[in-house]
């Protein structure tokens, strides 16, 4: 096993409003599909062979701050995308924090659907 995730997938109430959020925050486009009813609008990792994961939208998807937490990767700076989460709607809960050298940074924020979400990052 390469990677303890393969593929992830967060709740959103208004995908539109969810899409928005995360093209705001981490400044790239997001692929939008529909697949057997959902919604689903891809997060950018580049190729297939990355982990990936999708905002999901429809039957059996309910945004919360409770259950697992996402750690999306906050690029070279986690400052970057984390300055913008509360102009897009969401709130900082957690500022970034530095864990330890070898591990990097984190943060944490709910976003516009009030799923509670983090990032990391080296720096």
């Amino acid at each position: 096993m390469v990677n303890a995730i393969n593929w992830f997938e967060i709740p959103a109430a208004d995908f539109n409003r969810s899409k928005k959020f995360y093209t705001d925050i981490l400044g790239a486009e997001m692929e939008v599909v529909e697949m057997m009813g959902i919604k689903m609008a891809f997060f950018n990792t580049g190729d297939r062979q990355s982990v990936g994961g999708a905002v999901c939208s429809g039957e059996g998807y309910s945004p919360s701050d409770k259950g697992v937490k996402v750690y999306l990767n906050g690029g070279d700076d986690l400052n970057v995308p984390l300055s913008k989460v509360e102009k897009a709607g969401g709130k900082l809960i957690m500022p970034k924090t530095h864990i330890s050298d070898d591990i990097g940074y984190m943060a944490f924020f709910i976003d516009s659907e009030g799923n509670f979400i983090a990032f990391h990052s080296q720096n």
